[in-house]
């Protein structure tokens, strides 16, 4: 790809996957998966998620990894600890929700091959609304590098392929 082109690129890639989440009521917007080196078992996935009716994330799949949990990171204490959400994450109607660094995040673990930066990650989100129906949303995220305030630069969107 023509390097020069390549934010562009990624910038019409990114507008297009927003408006399909919109669409389902779903916005899923700044996504982003953390590199993963060769031999390297485990990395995250972050995003904002606003669900126009309200829901709860209740889980997260992907081919690149063996397992996908919904973590939360929360001081105990003195302690910092990260463990499994097993009821998900509730997403309050209209209301933004970032999974991010120190917080809420998905977990991508057993996974199967390295996920240098600039790939792409599928990545697909599953919910469940008040009457216990359950819907999904495939995602296509990109790899990029954690920077010191766990922002990305121009690799922050998530787009529907």
């Amino acid at each position: 790809m023509n390097l020069k082109l390549a934010p562009f690129v990624f910038f019409a890639m990114t507008v297009a996957g927003s408006l399909y989440a919109q669409t389902q009521g779903i916005d899923v917007k700044n996504a982003w998966v953390r590199t993963a080196v060769p031999g390297q078992s485990a990395t995250g996935a972050f995003l904002t998620i606003t669900h126009k009716e309200g829901a709860r994330l209740v889980r997260v799949t992907s081919p690149v990894a063996g397992v996908t949990e919904i973590h939360e990171m929360k001081m105990e204490g003195d302690v910092m600890k990260m463990r499994a959400v097993a009821d998900g994450v509730e997403l309050p109607a209209g209301k933004a929700v970032e999974l991010a660094p120190g917080g809420y995040h998905l977990m991508l673990m057993d996974l199967k091959a390295a996920l240098p930066k600039d790939a792409i990650v599928p990545v697909t989100l599953w919910f469940r609304d008040a009457k216990g129906a359950e819907s999904k949303v495939d995602l296509k995220l990109p790899v990029a590098a954690h920077s010191a305030s766990g922002k990305v630069g121009e690799a922050a969107g998530a787009h529907k392929h």
